[in-house]
């Protein structure tokens, strides 16, 4: 079964005010080895020309790449895999056009859309909002700890992300509820020059994760 790191960066080049490829290093530079790239606001081509220079930054680190929402970008730029949304392409679909090496995530929002992915061809549901978050405005109601721990027990052993207003603070709780990883933008981003050190910081607190 695919081992979900404790910590998910997503970058944002509006709330960070840096390219992808910058995003990456730094977020790289501070020990994290999975990052999904996510951008609504750049055109298909900006996304792809940005998305190739990360991989490149990626690679010289042993990151893993996750692309948002883009099967067609995700195989261009030869990424580690896919992350979807209820609204995008189907699972199952996008596993035919991958390959069974390529990992998808897909994202839920509720325990019935838990409970149905986890039955898709996925390597991985993400759940959130947990609390309330400022980095989307579509956001469903958010799940809270309770609800997360609905999920964990619904699903199985299936890898669990955790997303939605997860900071340093809120990171140990959120992993006693039952997620495997935490999704994190804000909290990375708050303040540019410190990108590496709030990697590290959510690392120290999320390597011995305990269970209550």
């Amino acid at each position: 079964m695919f081992h979900l790191p404790s910590l998910y960066p997503i970058t944002d080049q509006q709330r960070s005010g840096l390219p992808h490829s910058e995003q990456v290093r730094l977020l790289a530079a501070g020990g994290a080895r999975f990052v999904q790239l996510r951008d609504k606001d750049s055109s298909p081509r900006e996304f792809q020309l940005e998305a190739i220079r990360a991989m490149t930054v990626a690679r010289q680190f042993g990151v893993r790449i996750i692309i948002n929402d883009r099967v067609d970008v995700a195989l261009a730029v030869e990424a580690d895999g896919v992350h979807l949304g209820q609204d995008d392409m189907p699972p199952r679909a996008a596993r035919l056009l991958l390959g069974e090496e390529s990992l998808i995530g897909l994202s839920t929002h509720n325990l019935q859309q838990a409970i149905d992915a986890a039955a898709e061809p996925v390597d991985y549901l993400a759940l959130g909002p947990i609390f309330t978050t400022s980095s989307k405005s579509d956001t469903a109601p958010p799940v809270g700890l309770d609800g997360l721990t609905s999920v964990r027990q619904a699903i199985g052993r299936k890898p669990l992300v955790a997303i939605g207003g997860i900071t340093v603070c809120n990171a140990q709780a959120v992993l006693r509820a039952g997620a495997d990883s935490l999704a994190v933008i804000s909290a990375l981003f708050e303040d540019s020059n410190q990108i590496s050190n709030t990697v590290q910081a959510f690392l120290a607190l999320t390597t011995f994760p305990i269970r209550g």
